[in-house]
C-alpha cells in the first residue's frame, strides 16, 4: 500500500516536536505535544473481610473510566485493585467493579484473556471475568452514584450489586482514568463533574478515595470540606496532568509485544507498596508520603504533585482496615524508603494514545493494512487536538478580545477555592461548545478551566453559541470529535 507524502510529512514533522522527548531505542524518537509545554488497632481479620474488633465490614468499589486499547493501564490499574482487595481478605460480595472489558480479549492484546499491570508481571484479570459487575454500556456516571449510595431502584443494567454498608463499615473507592479541571471521564456519556460526586460523597461517609487522573485535585479542591469523615489523595493537583508508565521507550518498559502503557504512576506506586508490605502496620499518611516521592519521580518533569484532601487526620488510620492485608505480607512491615524502582520516564495521561498509535505504525510491516491503520488513528487523533485546541483559543478571542482572551482562559483560581461558581453553567457552555464544534473527548477535557473561566466571567449561552459558531466553520470527520455518544455534560 503507497503511504501519502502528506501523511509520512506530517508523522515526520511529529516525530521532531519540540520539548520532552520519547526516545525509543533505534527508532527516531516521538516529541509529544503535550510535552511541548486511624491508628493500628490489634486482632486479625476472619474470612468475611471483617475485623475481629467489630470495625465492620470493608467494601470497595473499583472504577476504570475509559475504554479503547490504547487505554489498557486504566482497566489493568483496576483489575489489580481487586486482586488487592481479594487478597487483602475482602469478599467478592464486597467488591464492586466497573470496567468496560474491551481490553482482555481486545484483538490488539498479545496476550488474549490476560492483563498485566507492569513488565512480566501476573495476569491480574483472572477473576475479574466471573466478578466483573457493571461493563459496556453500564458504566455510567447514574450507575456509579447509585452504587454508592445503595440505591438499588436507581440502577440500570449490570449485576445489581451496590454497597449496602452499615455505620461501623469502611468504603474504600479507586477510580482510574483520564480527567481535567472539574470533571473525570467515563467510557459512556456523559463525564462525571466534581460538584455532582462530592453530593454523593457527603450521603455516604466513612470512605476513603484514591484518585487517578489529570488535574484530578480539582475534584476536591474547595469543594470536599472536613468534618465528613471523607479521606482522599489523587494522582495531581488541581493544575498538572497525572502520567502513565511502563510504557514503550521507557525503562523499565513493556514486553517488546506491547505497544501501549501498562499502568498509571501514581497508582502502579500505591498499589505496589500495598503489594508488599504489612497493611495492618501501615498507615494511610504513609502510603500517601510514600506515592507522592514516588509520583513526583524526584523532578516533575515526568511526574505529578500527589495531594491529599478531606478529613485529613484519618491518615493516621491504618490501611488494613479499608483494603485489609495479604498474610504473606506479615513479616514485612513498612519502610520509609521506597526500595521500589522508580521509572526513567513517564508519559503524560493525554499522550499515551499517540504513544500507542505510533509504536504500532513503526513496528508494522511497510505497506501492511495494520500501518495504515495506525497512521489514520494517529493523524485522526492529532487532528482532533488541533481542532480543539484552536477552537478555544479563538473562542477567548471572540468573546474577550484578542489581548485579554487568553488571559481569561488561563486564570488559575487560588488554592482553596472551586473551579467554577455555577457547575449549572459550566455544563450548559460545554454543550454549547460541542454542539457546534464536535466532542471535547478525552484529550478536550484538558480545557474545562477555559469554559469555567468564561462563565465565571458572566456569558451567557447565546453568547457562547454565538462564538462557537464562528470558531467553528467545519469539524474533523474522525470518532474523536465525532457526537454520536451524546454530549460529555
Amino acid at each position: 500500500m503507497t503511504v501519502f507524502p502528506v501523511a509520512v510529512a506530517a508523522l515526520l514533522a511529529l516525530s521532531t516536536l519540540v520539548a520532552g522527548s520519547r526516545d525509543f531505542a533505534g527508532d527516531n524518537g516521538l516529541r509529544l505535544p503535550s510535552e511541548a509545554s486511624r491508628f493500628f488497632r490489634p486482632g486479625g481479620s476472619d474470612e468475611d473481610g471483617t475485623d475481629s474488633d467489630s470495625d465492620g465490614t470493608r467494601w470497595a468499589v473499583l472504577l476504570a473510566g475509559s475504554n479503547g486499547y490504547w487505554n489498557y493501564r486504566h482497566q489493568a490499574d483496576i483489575c489489580h485493585a481487586y486482586q488487592l482487595m481479594k487478597q487483602g481478605g475482602l469478599k467478592d460480595e464486597n467488591i464492586i467493579v466497573f470496567m468496560y472489558d474491551d481490553i482482555a480479549n481486545n484483538e490488539e492484546n498479545p496476550r488474549p484473556g490476560i492483563i498485566i499491570n507492569k513488565p512480566y508481571g501476573d495476569d491480574v484479570y483472572e477473576g475479574v471475568p466471573k466478578k466483573k459487575d457493571y461493563t459496556g454500556e453500564d458504566v455510567t456516571v447514574d450507575n456509579f452514584f447509585a452504587v454508592i449510595l445503595g440505591n438499588k431502584t436507581a440502577l440500570k443494567g449490570g449485576s445489581g450489586k451496590v454497597v449496602d454498608s452499615g455505620p461501623n463499615d469502611h468504603i474504600f473507592i479507586y477510580y482510574s482514568d483520564h480527567g481535567g479541571p472539574g470533571v473525570l471521564g467515563m467510557p459512556n456519556y456523559p463525564y462525571l463533574y466534581a460538584n455532582d460526586l462530592i453530593e454523593v460523597l457527603k450521603k455516604k461517609h466513612a470512605s476513603v478515595f484514591y484518585l487517578e487522573a489529570c488535574e484530578s485535585g480539582s475534584i476536591f479542591e474547595g469543594l470536599l470540606p472536613e468534618g465528613l469523615n471523607i479521606y482522599a489523595t489523587t494522582a495531581s493537583n488541581a493544575e498538572e496532568s497525572s502520567w502513565g508508565t511502563y510504557c514503550p521507550g521507557e525503562i523499565p518498559g513493556p514486553p517488546p509485544e506491547y505497544e501501549t502503557c501498562l499502568g498509571d504512576l501514581y497508582s502502579v506506586a500505591w498499589m505496589e507498596d500495598s503489594d508488599v508490605h504489612n497493611l495492618r502496620t501501615e498507615t494511610l499518611r504513609q502510603q500517601y508520603e510514600l506515592v507522592k516521592k514516588r509520583t513526583a519521580n524526584d523532578n516533575f518533569a515526568y511526574g505529578s504533585h500527589v495531594m491529599q484532601y478531606g478529613e485529613i487526620s484519618l491518615n493516621k488510620e491504618n490501611l488494613f482496615l479499608y483494603i485489609g492485608t495479604n498474610p504473606a505480607n506479615d513479616n514485612y512491615t513498612f519502610v520509609d524508603d521506597n526500595s521500589l524502582r522508580l521509572p526513567s520516564k513517564a508519559v503524560n495521561q493525554r499522550d499515551a494514545d499517540l504513544i500507542h498509535f505510533w509504536d504500532k505504525f513503526r513496528k508494522a510491516r511497510e505497506g501492511s493494512p495494520r500501518k495504515a491503520e495506525a497512521q489514520k488513528q494517529f493523524l485522526e487523533a492529532l487532528s482532533h487536538r488541533t481542532h480543539i485546541d484552536r477552537a478555544i483559543k479563538l473562542i477567548g478571542r471572540l468573546l474577550f478580545g484578542i489581548k485579554e482572551g487568553s488571559k481569561v482562559l488561563k486564570t488559575v483560581r487560588p488554592a482553596g477555592q472551586p473551579l467554577v461558581d455555577d457547575w449549572d453553567c459550566l455544563k450548559t457552555l460545554v454543550r454549547t461548545f460541542e454542539a457546534q464544534c464536535g466532542s471535547l473527548s478525552q484529550y478536550g477535557m484538558k480545557h474545562m478551566r477555559s469554559i469555567a473561566n468564561i462563565c465565571n466571567a458572566g456569558i451567557r449561552k447565546e453568547e457562547m453559541a454565538e462564538a462557537s459558531a464562528q470558531a467553528c466553520v467545519t469539524i474533523p470527520d474522525g470518532p474523536w470529535s465525532s457526537l454520536a455518544n451524546g454530549f460529555s455534560a
